[in-house]
């Protein structure tokens, strides 16, 4: 079956021509990934028989506040509200991640009884539950309905919708100002990036902190992690990019870390009063210094994303000319857009397994590939696995050991493809 894109694209999407952060209209295109499908509206059998919508996955630079993003906005209704599988619950990396970000924070603002905690893209109360132990208020607000009821079933209140500047002032009358604001990889998913960031700044105490994480764009340049750019994120972040779109609403970065998850990110700290720290400073310093905020620092990004494709491409067509079996691991949104610019199927690859029951029984977007629970590995020991969800690889590594000791061997894509044994 064959892929369309939409004869009205307004109906569900529409091109940007200015910055989505501060409005500038000097764009500067550097990657085309093509026509790709919504990489987490993963298919149904029934859907199957159905042609799939494709949008353009254009990636831009704009020259006056340095925001990376994609020149496509798809309607956040189609994105994010229907049927969304993604469950934070299923990474027990991502909850010991999430768990010790809720422990600082607790012991740094000396939280209590009397605080409040709120999470923007709260998902299944993954992070809030570790509050909660500690009986600390929280509130998660969340578009997609099936985290949003996981969460209300372990306890943890959830509005179901998205977060915008009339949303803040609702909650602000309902619940009170927050002392901490939890943002993990959602300021990247939001249309309106000034809106959003508005909004943070009514909800927040005047002495309170937005802790906010996101992927960071350097890693993802360095490390041709092209795979990570897919519709659902529309921003790619530097720390200056940050630092200009969070000023703008007299709002102060004033604290940064950075993580190894997600294949490197940001953890940033917002505050009201301006008190810049040392880690901001130096690593804007050395954003300037290296480029990252300059136009030339992309230029090179497309031929060495192509490099890649290629090198995987030739890695996987020698394998299967040797008559070896190859499977996945991850049905992630970034498996899907591996897989879809890469132009794999289930002519190379057999299936694709993941730990999220949500998305067992369903198929890639684009490459239709089956989505099987993990034993499938053993069951089926399949002579390689293509590591889609990359970014988790000592995880998935410890957790495949029978599969690696039967003789199984890993294929890593990202920075470029090589075989783990």
């Amino acid at each position: 079956m064959n892929q369309i894109t939409l004869e009205q694209p307004g109906k569900y999407s529409r091109t940007e021509t200015c910055c989505r952060s501060c409005g500038g209209g000097s764009l500067k295109p550097f990657l085309d990934l093509g026509s790709t499908p919504l990489a987490d509206r993963l298919l149904t059998p029934e859907m199957l028989q159905e042609e799939e919508l494709t949008f353009p996955l254009v990636v831009a630079f704009c020259e006056d506040c340095s925001l990376v993003q994609i020149l496509e906005t798809v309607s956040p209704n189609i994105l994010f509200a229907d049927a969304y599988p993604y469950y934070s619950s299923f990474s027990p990396a991502l909850m010991e991640h999430s768990r010790a970000n809720a422990l600082a924070r607790m012991k740094e603002g000396n939280l209590g009884p009397e605080s409040l905690v709120i999470e923007l893209a709260s998902n299944d109360g993954y992070l809030l539950r570790n509050y909660l132990e500690h009986g600390i208020p929280v509130l998660g607000i969340d578009p997609a309905d099936g985290p949003a009821d996981a969460a209300r079933k372990i306890g943890v209140q959830t509005v179901c919708g998205f977060f915008t500047e009339e949303l803040a002032d609702d909650l602000v009358d309902a619940h009170g100002k927050a002392d901490v604001v939890h943002g993990n990889n959602v300021l990247a998913h939001v249309a309106d990036t000034n809106g959003f960031v508005s909004g943070i700044g009514k909800i927040l105490k005047d002495d309170g902190v937005a802790v906010i994480e996101m992927p960071y764009l350097l890693p993802l340049i360095e490390h041709v992690e092209f795979d990570t750019i897919y519709h659902e994120h529309l921003c790619y972040f530097s720390l200056t990019a940050l630092h200009k779109l969070f000023r703008r609403h007299g709002l102060y970065l004033n604290r940064v870390e950075q993580l190894s998850i997600h294949g490197g990110s940001l953890r940033i700290f917002v505050e009201k009063k301006e008190d810049v720290g040392e880690s901001v400073s130096a690593m804007l310093a050395n954003e300037s210094h290296i480029g990252l905020d300059k136009p030339e620092f992309f230029a090179e990004f497309s031929a060495r994303v192509e490099e890649l494709r290629t090198k995987l491409l030739a890695m996987i067509a020698e394998l299967k000319e040797a008559g070896h079996s190859i499977a996945a691991y991850g049905a992630a949104a970034k498996g899907a857009t591996m897989l879809n610019f890469c132009g794999l199927d289930t002519s190379q690859i057999d299936f694709v397994v993941d730990r999220n029951v949500n998305k067992q029984g369903k198929f890639m977007p684009g490459a239709h590939l089956p989505i099987l629970p993990p034993e499938a590995l053993v069951e089926r020991q399949p002579d390689f696995v293509l590591m889609l969800a990359w970014n988790f690889a000592d995880e998935i590594i410890a957790q495949q050991r029978e599969y690696l000791e039967a003789g199984g061997q890993f294929i890593v894509p990202v920075p470029e493809p090589r075989i783990v044994k």
